[in-house]
């Protein structure tokens, strides 16, 4: 039997360092939210692969729904031969997307090629260069996604120049002080200071901040952005790519506000581990660029299309949007009652089942603690459950627990990282 110490030699060998791994587990097989290393050992998932597991490792459904169209088509490239399946998952995107007016669909291969492709699409629609992102928003790791992502370490550090005309503004995060009011004021200031708002082609905001520390965008602040965007003929782009697909106890999170984008982003758990993206938006705007002018080889691929179908059925069928509001009353009634026990908790916080919870060193003070995330984390791996951290400063653990996940589960799971945070407290 190999074990993870000898795949982990083998790993610094033959893989950069920069594609780094949170945890030195290598994992042989998983189902629903249970994982299992190659040595045997059992791990609680609260991570789903980075929001990408909303219905679990290799559900039934999504499974036979791979199955069945391995056994038609794998790959003809949806811009040489198109099918079916493309075509049918643009529709039934295209009716879930919050707004009255009619969508159509992009389908590509990740969220930074979604991100990408909505800056394409934004800039040819307006005519426009600019784009406008909040401090603390990731939208992905290519150059354009990048220059939007407000968070330097690790993604931004050495890989400069960026792509120019992109502008930040302070996302609300009331924990640390910024309000709706003061994001607005943000906005305002660089049509002021930095580019004239007939500049500025789009505004790109995620409705809970995902790598910058699961800060939900409190409420006001997407129907304020929609005012400024209609005031100055600005496209409103939402980045829906860790929120979305019931994760917030909606299954698109902007549904919270009653906003319409005018441009959504959406990957991670569209597919339920199949890599697929997609930019959604009103119908004049994606028809916008010249004929050839978006798409890529593989994106919109059958075996994702298939298995994103079966996602959309599982979805509604077992009721996870509401099974995820579910959830999140369960993790923050949970977190909540910790609070008086963990002094090094300085704020627990979410919408719907994506739920951070923010570690200080004093809580007066609200002074980041990233080495108690980090040792908390590591606790966690050696009792059985996997957890993420994040935020600007490192100090947020994120819970993404599949929403396939049963109430026991769940609970064990929260048993393990309260155990965890004993250790290191």
């Amino acid at each position: 039997m190999v074990t993870n110490s000898e795949l982990h030699e083998r790993r610094l060998v033959a893989v950069p360092r920069g594609w780094g791994s949170t945890h030195p587990v290598y994992v042989e097989r998983a189902y629903n939210a249970e994982m299992w290393d190659v040595e045997g050992s059992r791990y609680i998932d609260f991570a789903a692969g980075i929001a990408v597991l909303n219905t679990g490792h290799l559900h039934p459904r999504v499974k036979q729904a791979v199955a069945e169209q391995l056994e038609r088509l794998s790959h003809s490239c949806f811009m040489v031969t198109p099918y079916l399946a493309a075509v049918e998952l643009a529709e039934r995107i295209n009716a879930l997307v919050p707004g009255n007016t009619p969508h159509k669909t992009l389908l590509l291969n990740s969220g930074a090629e979604a991100v990408e492709n909505a800056v394409k699409i934004a800039r040819y629609h307006t005519g426009r260069p600019g784009v406008i992102a909040f401090s603390g928003g990731f939208h992905g790791r290519t150059l354009m996604a990048l220059a939007l992502t407000g968070k330097v370490a690790p993604y931004k550090q050495g890989f400069g120049p960026f792509p120019a005309d992109v502008y930040h503004a302070p996302y609300p995060y009331e924990y640390r002080g910024v309000s709706v009011a003061d994001a607005v004021a943000g906005v305002r200031r660089l049509f002021e200071e930095d580019i004239e708002p007939t500049r500025v082609a789009a505004i790109v905001a995620e409705p809970v901040l995902g790598e910058g520390g699961f800060v939900p965008a409190p409420p006001g602040l997407f129907e304020e952005l929609r005012v400024l965007c209609d005031e100055h003929g600005i496209l409103l782009v939402v980045d829906e790519i860790q929120t979305g697909f019931g994760r917030t106890g909606r299954m698109f999170a902007l549904e919270h506000s009653g906003v319409e984008a005018d441009l959504v982003t959406m990957a991670k758990s569209i597919a339920g581990g199949f890599p697929l993206a997609a930019v959604t938006g009103r119908a004049e705007v994606m028809d916008a660029p010249h004929h050839g002018g978006i798409g890529g080889t593989f994106g919109g691929s059958p075996i994702s299309c298939a298995a994103a179908l079966a996602v959309l059925d599982v979805i509604e069928e077992e009721r996870l949007v509401e099974r995820a509001a579910e959830i999140g009353i369960r993790l923050e009634k949970r977190l909540d009652g910790l609070v008086d026990r963990v002094p090094s908790i300085g704020d627990v916080r979410g919408l719907g089942a994506m739920v951070g919870i923010e570690l200080v060193r004093d809580r007066e003070r609200r002074t980041p603690a990233p080495e108690a995330a980090t040792a908390v984390l590591a606790a966690a791996l050696r009792r059985g459950l996997v957890l993420l951290k994040c935020g600007v400063y490192g100090n947020v653990i994120r819970i993404l627990v599949p929403l396939t996940a049963s109430d026991d589960l769940v609970e064990e799971g929260l048993d393990l990282l309260e155990a965890a945070l004993g250790d290191t407290m």
